[in-house]
């Protein structure tokens, strides 16, 4: 490992999120494909990276991002495949967004005149250049979307009117599928299908690609009448919630975070540790401080209640967790040493730490954790057991 990285580094397995899709393919029916979700920079592990792996991928339709910035920045990075905005997407990004062919999804009535008027100006060097969206309906999530109604049907009616625009895709998210009951999740469904199948029948028009499944979805009730699913959270080896069955598609986490022991001590009883002496020795202990803290993402909610493995066992957090440093029990780890292995994610030998843990013990969850692993921890992107990259923020500005 680089020198530069011995304080803190987390490795991402790229094999490993190749075999997730493998597996979440496999459970959709044949004809189904699957858009990776890859917004907040692939949920902290690098969207550049995942995307660049699972490109070549036959069953990947293409990748989903939150933002315009997201879907340039993966443009900018030589992916070729379609790139889908889920969220509103501002009028001072439609040019770009169109000559990157980049797909918004659309909603409000007000935005379908500024970006036909954002194709015809663009036609104007290009008269092929058209605008493809997908429609977003909200089917009980009352985030965005049109509703599956009258009303939402005249939005589809005149959106198909407008010139220079294509509808390629329809989508709408379910808001409890990640539940044990599924009802909600099978009423959003059967909302979403009827009102499909009535724009057909209005309009003689077949949109594409239908999507509604998330993670939790493709997991559990994947639909053999949708073209496409998007796999978010599950791509990262990470589950939806505790309430998701665990046994119909293998997953493997493919970040690890690791860091190195640079303090000992010994500290006799009635010692206090860290602010605020939360934690007073009972008595004679020894304590590795540990070079990592909540300005790297790691969670101050750890405090007294997390660990971290050192030579395969768990070493217990002691105290407060500082921005910067914490400390932890070694008193019954042998020959523990500075610059010895720590390991805050992953596996050490039979012993194992993962995100939905953590997240737990935090007062968090899984999503936020991996989304608030901080720019000072640097990515090493592995395939094959070898380094194939890896991208720190040290020389940005």
């Amino acid at each position: 490992m680089r020198e530069d990285y011995q304080r803190v580094y987390a490795k991402v397995d790229l094999d490993a999120v190749r075999e997730n899709v493998i597996h979440i393919k496999q459970n959709l029916p044949e004809h189904t494909k699957v858009i990776g979700v890859i917004k907040t920079d692939g949920y902290g592990h690098g969207a550049i990276p995942i995307a660049k792996e699972l490109e070549p991928l036959e069953g990947v339709f293409g990748f989903a991002v939150a933002t315009a910035e997201e879907a340039l920045i993966l443009r900018k990075a030589g992916i070729k495949k379609p790139i889908l905005i889920l969220g509103y997407t501002f009028p001072y990004s439609y040019k770009k967004l169109i000559e990157e062919q980049v797909r918004m999804v659309v909603f409000r009535e007000d935005t379908l005149a500024d970006i036909s008027a954002a194709v015809m100006e663009l036609r104007k060097k290009d008269s092929s250049i058209c605008a493809k969206v997908h429609i977003k309906v909200d089917t009980g999530m009352s985030r965005i979307g049109i509703r599956p109604d009258e009303t939402g049907l005249d939005f589809v009616k005149k959106l198909l009117n407008t010139e220079g625009i294509e509808t390629e895709g329809i989508l709408t998210h379910f808001a409890r599928a990640d539940e044990t009951d599924k009802t909600s999740a099978i009423r959003q469904y059967e909302l979403f299908r009827d009102f499909t199948e009535k724009i057909e029948e209005e309009t003689g028009y077949r949109i594409p690609v239908r999507h509604c499944d998330n993670s939790a979805g493709i997991i559990e009730f994947p639909k053999d009448d949708m073209d496409v699913a998007r796999a978010g959270i599950i791509l990262y080896g990470l589950w939806p919630s505790k309430e998701v069955r665990r046994d119909i598609v293998a997953l493997k986490p493919i970040l690890s975070l690791y860091s190195h022991v640079v303090y000992i001590k010994e500290i006799e009883a009635g010692t206090a540790v860290s602010y605020g002496g939360t934690f007073v020795a009972p008595e004679k202990m020894k304590i590795a401080t540990i070079p990592v803290g909540y300005g790297d993402g790691y969670p101050r909610g750890l405090s007294g209640k997390g660990y971290v493995l050192i030579h395969g066992q768990k070493a217990p957090v002691l105290g407060r967790i500082c921005m910067d440093q914490f400390m932890v029990d070694i008193s019954r780890i042998e020959n523990v040493k500075e610059g010895d292995l720590v390991t805050l994610i992953g596996n050490d030998g039979s012993e194992k730490i993962t995100m939905e843990e953590l997240g737990d013990l935090s007062g968090r969850f899984n999503y936020e954790l991996a989304c608030d692993l901080g720019k000072r921890i640097p990515r090493v992107y592995e395939k094959g057991g070898k380094i194939l990259s890896t991208k720190d923020y040290y020389e940005d500005f």
